[in-house]
């Protein structure tokens, strides 16, 4: 295994970093500024749409796609380190270079199973920036760690699939330019096999019976930035039989195909937000007195930067194996590696952006600082894309199945 990064990882990391330094991080505070002026705080600050533009022109756009057709045609352990850098901005970074969840991972479904109308309708505005979109299988009245349990319905009608469900915690429904749902949910709820029960298709944002009802906190937050996290009612809404996205049954493993590259591009995003973190710690630790001297000479101090840093390095170099193995091997050959940095990259970097939040005591959980915003989007991930008690099962079921 070599990590090194090659020539066009290294050109573009330095573009990227260069990007970061010029347009994101003066972004984020005119990005504040703009939305209190927006007539809904769900329509997109003005200077958003200038970050990807500039991206876009930089050639820093549809970075995680592999698929050369439609996106950079990087590999998953070249696109790790650039994935990283946006990490370092989660609010502004990923969205400004088209590489936000959850387009990236709906983008991705419709080039492997999508067929040629559904990519011209949805694909190509998705890729052009042009639109948002929602993936919607998460339900409040199941556990949805188990995606056998969904109860949307999902029955065919003649010529078109009638939809009835309400789901929760739909990444991007409030955003104004979300125009696509994918929608999960059950065309053969007494099916033999549980795991061939499920479909998705397509529901355009339009179709009557359609309600995006509320938006879910998290932690108090709305999370503006990523078009939300809403509740949604989908009241029989009817949509034709052609919006099946691949095969009736299929849409369990579909879930699982999109879900890999979708969990460790999080992990990627993750170590990046532990960098930020264990900077804003030392600057911190090396401006402030207490007791007679700086912060950056108590020994408690040492001990959270030195930990931070092991625990970094450690992470990212299990998330490179994990990035190298599904480029040689393909996902289900990684299977293993995936859950593990599902589960251990999230509760590293929740305790690392912790003790940053300790570090700077009451500017820590403020909005001056960005520490607590980090740290409801990483102690959120802790739970999506499948809890780490979901992972763990998985893992050790495979582990001890060597020895029985």
């Amino acid at each position: 295994m070599d990590f090194a990064f090659d020539a066009r990882t290294e050109e573009l990391r330095a573009k990227l970093l260069a990007f970061m330094d010029t347009y994101v991080y003066p972004a984020e505070a005119v990005a504040e500024e703009q939305r209190a002026e927006l007539a809904s705080p769900w329509d997109t600050p003005a200077v958003v749409e200038e970050l990807k533009a500039e991206a876009r022109r930089q050639g820093l756009w549809n970075l995680f796609l592999p698929d050369s057709e439609y996106g950079a045609g990087l590999t998953n352990l070249q696109y790790a380190p650039l994935a990283e850098i946006t990490g370092r901005s989660p609010q502004l970074a990923p969205t400004a270079l088209n590489c936000a969840a959850p387009d990236t991972g709906n983008m991705e479904v419709l080039t492997q199973f999508g067929d040629d109308t559904q990519k011209k309708q949805w694909l190509e505005p998705l890729l052009a920036g042009e639109i948002r979109s929602a993936f919607a299988m998460t339900e409040p009245e199941v556990a949805s760690s188990d995606a056998t349990n969904i109860t949307t319905l999902i029955e065919r009608d003649g010529d078109d699939y009638v939809i009835t469900g309400r789901k929760w915690y739909i990444s991007g429904a409030m955003n104004p330019d979300c125009k696509i749902f994918i929608v999960m949910g059950k065309t053969d709820p007494d099916g033999a096999d549980i795991r061939r029960q499920q479909s998705m298709v397509l529901v355009p944002r339009d179709t009557p019976g359609v309600t995006v009802k509320r938006a879910m906190r998290v932690f108090g937050y709305e999370d503006h930035y990523h078009g939300g996290h809403a509740e949604v009612i989908f009241d029989r809404a009817r949509v034709p039989v052609s919006n099946l996205i691949g095969e009736e049954g299929g849409g369990f493993a579909i879930a699982q195909a999109r879900l890999g590259p979708g969990r460790i591009h999080h992990c990627m995003r993750l170590i990046g937000m532990a960098e930020r973190a264990i900077e804003l710690m030392c600057r911190r630790a090396v401006a402030r007195e207490a007791f007679g001297k700086a912060l950056a000479q108590q020994g408690v101090v040492h001990n959270w930067i030195a930990d931070a840093r092991v625990a970094v390095e450690q992470l990212r170099l299990l998330v490179l194996k994990t990035a190298w193995m599904m480029d040689t091997v393909g996902n289900r050959g990684a299977h293993t590696e995936i859950q593990a940095i599902k589960i251990a990259t999230p509760r590293t970097v929740v305790d690392i952006i912790d003790r940053a939040i300790q570090l700077h005591g009451a500017g820590g959980v403020s909005q001056d600082f960005p520490l607590a915003e980090l740290y409801a989007g990483a102690r959120t991930l802790m739970i999506a894309d499948g809890p780490d008690e979901v992972h763990q099962r998985s893992l050790a079921r495979r582990e001890l199945k060597r020895y029985v």
